[in-house]
C-alpha cells in the first residue's frame, strides 16, 4: 500500500487550481457506438456510450462508469477538472445504454411553465411490458459495452485506465477480473481507480441459485429474479424511478436557472420554497431519506426541523425533517456553509445538459441481481460460466481507491479487497465528504489525487 510521497504532494500542490473558466472550456463530445448484441432488444438499444472530455488524441485515456442510479452526468465537474489539470488526460464517462431510453428532449425543450409542470407530474413512465427486453441488461451486457469503449481508446492510446464511482467502483473491479471468451479484462488496461466504492459493495449474502431465479435480497433491498424480471425490469421504488428521475431533471434545470424564485407548488417540497431548495432538500445530506444518495451543500432556511429518524437508522448522520417555514410569509430558501463541499448552485447546473444527466431513469435490476451473485468472484460458484468474474489468481493491476469520509467505503475495505487480490495499493480519503461530494465538490483535490497517481502508473 503506498500514501501520497513527498515529491507526488509537491507536485500535485504546486500547481495551481484550474480557474472556472477553464473547467468550462474543456471541450466535450457524446459519442454512440454498436455496443454488444442482445437477443431481443431494439437494435438502435445495443450502444456503447460515452461522453468524451479532453482531447481526440490524448496521451492517457480514463474511462469512469457511474454508480447505482446514476448517469455519465455525474463526471461532469470532476471529468473536467481532471482534464484542466492535464490536458494530456482525456475523461471518458460512461452512460449505460438504458439512457437512451430517456425522453431528454423533452427536458431540453420544455419551457418554465413545462418544466414547472414536470417538477410536479414527471414524465409518462414507460410500461414494464414495453421494456421486457431490459431482464437481458445484466453485468455481461454492462461489461460489454463497456469493454467497447475501452478497445476504442486502446486504438487512440496504450494508457487506458478504468475507474468509477460507488457501483461504478465494483463494476470496475468485476470488468478487471471478467473472463471476456479468454481474454480477461485487467490485460485491456493499466490500472483502476475505485471512488468511495469496491467490488462487493451493495451485494449482501450471497444469492442461491434459487434466489437467483425467483428473488433476492441486497443491501439496498429486494431484487427480482430472473423469472419475474420481464414484468418488473427496471426499478421503479419509492425512492428512486423513472417518474421520480423526470422530475428532479425539471426541477434541477428549473434550480439551474431561476434558483430563487418560487418553486413549483408541491413538487418537491410541502411548503412555498425557491427553485434551489426545493431541488436541494431532496439529496442533502442532511434532509435526504437515502444517506447513501447525499451531498454535503449547506442546509434549508426559514425552515422549523425535527430529527428525522429513518435516515439515521439507515446510516445518516444528523438527518433532519422539514416541518415548515418559520416565517410564512417568506419563502424556505437555500445556503451553503463552511461545511459545504459541493456548492448547490454548480450541482443544479451540471445536474442535467444536454450531452447528458446525473441519473439513469430506468436502471436495469437485472444489473442489480447479476452483482449480487457475483459478489467479488464466481470462482468455485454456480455463477461461474455464466458471470465468469473469475479472481483465481491476483489482478495485475494498481488501483487508485479514494474514500469519502462520511461516505460508503473506507480504508480498511481497499485492503480487505487488495490483500488478495492488488499488488499496488494507493490510498485517500477526503475529508468531510458524502458520498456524491466525491465527483460534484467545488475543491479538487480528488482530480489531482488521480492526475498524480495516473503520471506515476502511465
Amino acid at each position: 500500500m503506498k500514501r501520497l510521497t513527498l515529491l507526488g504532494f509537491l507536485l500535485v500542490h504546486a500547481q495551481a487550481a484550474p480557474s472556472e473558466q477553464a473547467i468550462e472550456h474543456v471541450p466535450v463530445q457524446r459519442v454512440i457506438r454498436p455496443g454488444v448484441l442482445v437477443e431481443g432488444t431494439p437494435a438502435n438499444l445495443n450502444a456503447s456510450i460515452t461522453v468524451r472530455y479532453g482531447s481526440k488524441s490524448p496521451e492517457t485515456i480514463l474511462l469512469l462508469m457511474p454508480g447505482y442510479l446514476g448517469g455519465a452526468g455525474s463526471f461532469d465537474r470532476l471529468a473536467r477538472q481532471i482534464v484542466a489539470l492535464d490536458p494530456k488526460v482525456a475523461v471518458w464517462a460512461v452512460d449505460r445504454r438504458s439512457n437512451l431510453l430517456e425522453p431528454q428532449n423533452q427536458i431540453r425543450f420544455a419551457s418554465r411553465t413545462q418544466l414547472e409542470t414536470l417538477a410536479r407530474e414527471g414524465l409518462p413512465v414507460r410500461p414494464a411490458e414495453k421494456l421486457a427486453f431490459m431482464q437481458d441488461w445484466g453485468l455481461t451486457t454492462t461489461l460489454g459495452d463497456w469493454r467497447r469503449a475501452v478497445l476504442e481508446a486502446r486504438k487512440i492510446t496504450p494508457k487506458v485506465f478504468i475507474g468509477g464511482h460507488s457501483l461504478g467502483a465494483a463494476l470496475t473491479g468485476l470488468y478487471a477480473a471478467y473472463d471476456f471468451n479468454g481474454e480477461r479484462g485487467y490485460n485491456d488496461v493499466k490500472g483502476m481507480v475505485m471512488l468511495d466504492g469496491y467490488p462487493g459493495l451493495l451485494s449482501g449474502n450471497p444469492v442461491t441459485p434459487e434466489e437467483y431465479k425467483t428473488g433476492a435480497t441486497n443491501m439496498i433491498g429486494p431484487l427480482p429474479g430472473t423469472d419475474n424480471l420481464g414484468n418488473n425490469p427496471y426499478v421503479n421504488a419509492f425512492f428512486y424511478g423513472p417518474g421520480l428521475a423526470s422530475r428532479a431533471a425539471a426541477q434541477a434545470r428549473l434550480a439551474a436557472q431561476y434558483p430563487d424564485d418560487p418553486a413549483p407548488e408541491k413538487a418537491f417540497l410541502n411548503w412555498p420554497a425557491t427553485n434551489l431548495a426545493a431541488a436541494m432538500t431532496t439529496i442533502s445530506q442532511r434532509y435526504t431519506f437515502v444517506p447513501f444518495l447525499a451531498l454535503t451543500t449547506g442546509h434549508a432556511t426559514n425552515v422549523r426541523e425535527s430529527p428525522n429518524p429513518l435516515p439515521r437508522f439507515l446510516g445518516g448522520k444528523d438527518s433532519q425533517r422539514i416541518t415548515g417555514p418559520q416565517d410564512t410569509a417568506k419563502l424556505i430558501g437555500w445556503q451553503g456553509d463552511e461545511r459545504s463541499l459541493t456548492d448547490a448552485r454548480d450541482f443544479a447546473r451540471r445536474f442535467w445538459t444536454p450531452l447528458s444527466d446525473a441519473t439513469e431513469w430506468y436502471f436495469p435490476q437485472r444489473l442489480m441481481l447479476d452483482v449480487a451473485a457475483a459478489r467479488l468472484s464466481t470462482s468455485g460458484t454456480p455463477y461461474e460460466k455464466t458471470l465468469p468474474v473469475l479472481y483465481n489468481a491476483a489482478v495485475p493491476l494498481p488501483l487508485l481507491g479514494i474514500s469519502a469520509e462520511n461516505g460508503v467505503a473506507t480504508d480498511n475495505d481497499f485492503k480487505t479487497y487488495a490483500a488478495s487480490n492488488i499488488k499496488d495499493l494507493t490510498l485517500h480519503t477526503l475529508p468531510g465528504a458524502a458520498h456524491l461530494d466525491m465527483t460534484y465538490a467545488k475543491t479538487d483535490q480528488v482530480a489531482r489525487w488521480i492526475t498524480q497517481w495516473l503520471r506515476q502508473h502511465e
